[in-house]
């Protein structure tokens, strides 16, 4: 299967499930995955679009192209029943792990896991990614006590949330990679908005809807562009 189309093994629920639902097809025919969807109640009702090249990074006018998409689609489909801010993000240095090959990229590298079924008695782990095998990531931790397993192999369709820890580890690969990502495309860090718009870094492009009363309930949402504003 061609990285686009890998599917992810972890995904959300309830609203945010259906909004990737909605969003998910969109965003790869525009040549991107979806990383992440999350519905908060940041700013009234905020609801936050992960995505990405296949190849890890997400500048700005990609940002830009996906908020332009997606925006029309969500106002047509109409998943939410309240006024929300759309926000379109990459997924950062301290990225969420969903798919199979996220993990395979970042072998030798600290991640935060908690399972939605324990393993071993428990459900939360910090450790190294040691390797990758079908669906199953198999994790090192550290100055674990004597008699407990080192190296727990989990399901990775058994994960609640996975993310890689922030070091500097991670930070530097990440540039690193950003910038070979940018060679490789036959491009200088300045082509892209924001000189290093193409590293995967946490750039983001909002569009802001008319923020909602608190306690926040279901209005009518007025359609056509003016819903939505630049800032």
């Amino acid at each position: 299967m061609d990285e686009l189309n890998e599917p992810r093994l972890i995904t959300e629920n309830g609203v945010a499930q259906r909004v990737g639902r909605i969003v998910d097809p969109m965003i790869r025919s525009l040549g991107y995955r979806l990383v992440r969807v999350k519905v908060s109640g940041l700013n009234g009702c905020t609801v936050q679009i992960m995505a990405e090249k296949p190849d890890g990074t997400m500048g700005v006018n990609d940002c830009e192209a996906v908020s332009r998409a997606v925006a029309p689609l969500l106002d047509v489909e109409d998943p939410i029943s309240v006024q929300y801010h759309l926000e379109i993000s990459s997924p950062g240095i301290d990225r969420p792990l969903v798919r199979v090959s996220d993990f395979s990229r970042w072998i030798g590298f600290d991640a935060r896991i908690e399972m939605a079924i324990a393993v071993d008695g428990r459900k939360r782990y910090r450790g190294f990614i040691d390797a990758v095998e079908g669906e199953k990531v198999t994790i090192l931790l550290p100055d674990v006590p004597e008699g407990e397993n080192q190296r727990p192999v989990l399901d990775i369709r058994d994960i609640a949330e996975a993310r890689l820890v922030l070091t500097d580890a991670v930070i530097e690969e990440s540039l690193r990679r950003g910038k070979e990502a940018l060679r490789l495309a036959g491009l200088d860090e300045d082509d892209e908005e924001g000189g290093e718009a193409a590293v995967p870094a946490p750039e983001t492009l909002a569009k802001l809807a008319p923020r909602a009363p608190r306690p926040i309930k279901p209005v009518k949402k007025p359609s056509g562009p003016g819903r939505f504003k630049k800032h």
